[in-house]
């Protein structure tokens, strides 16, 4: 079976489950982000080893450049939530968040998922029009209600807003 890739002038991208070995790499791009709340290195070792299955990475020549890392809902396993994503600067612009996630969609919904939540600030539009275009390329309506004011958090964090991309009730019907 061929694992699918991106394809640029310079390099090809592996999209693949994530390994053990990865979380390192992962921590390291969740850090440059500067956009990202960092985890402890500790839980991206136990993303990788205990939600590879709802996870994925970008590989660019022997190096994660991009990861999602997701679960499906205790309450809602029709309902993968996307904890974080991100691309190494190097990788931005070429469409490797996008597919990230189309990926991460793909490989959940042998599982009966058919709708990804995920939570965003409202100050980082760039993460907005990704999932956005995630749902207008499959067709698929997304929401947006609030979720967590600021005031829910213990320390200082802007609010984070609940963003749904699921089918519309036309498309399940058919």
């Amino acid at each position: 079976m061929s694992l699918p890739t991106l394809s640029d002038r310079r390099a090809t991208t592996v999209l693949r489950p994530p390994r053990v070995g990865d979380g390192a790499q992962i921590w390291r791009i969740a850090k440059d982000s500067h956009v990202l709340d960092v985890n402890s290195s500790y839980a991206y070792l136990l993303w990788c080893r205990d939600f590879a299955g709802t996870s994925v990475v970008a590989e660019v020549e022997g190096r994660v450049a991009g990861f999602v890392i997701g679960y499906l809902r205790p309450q809602d396993p029709e309902t993968v939530f996307v904890w974080q994503v991100a691309v190494d600067r190097s990788q931005q612009g070429r469409g490797t968040g996008t597919a990230l996630i189309e990926k991460l969609l793909d490989s959940v919904a042998s599982h009966g998922v058919s709708a990804l939540e995920t939570t965003v600030s409202p100050d980082n539009p760039a993460s907005i029009a990704m999932f956005a275009s995630v749902a207008r390329r499959r067709g698929h309506a997304m929401t947006r209600k609030p979720l967590f004011d600021p005031g829910a958090f213990p320390d200082h964090h802007v609010a984070e807003d609940l963003y749904r991309i699921a089918p519309t009730a036309q498309e399940e019907l058919r």
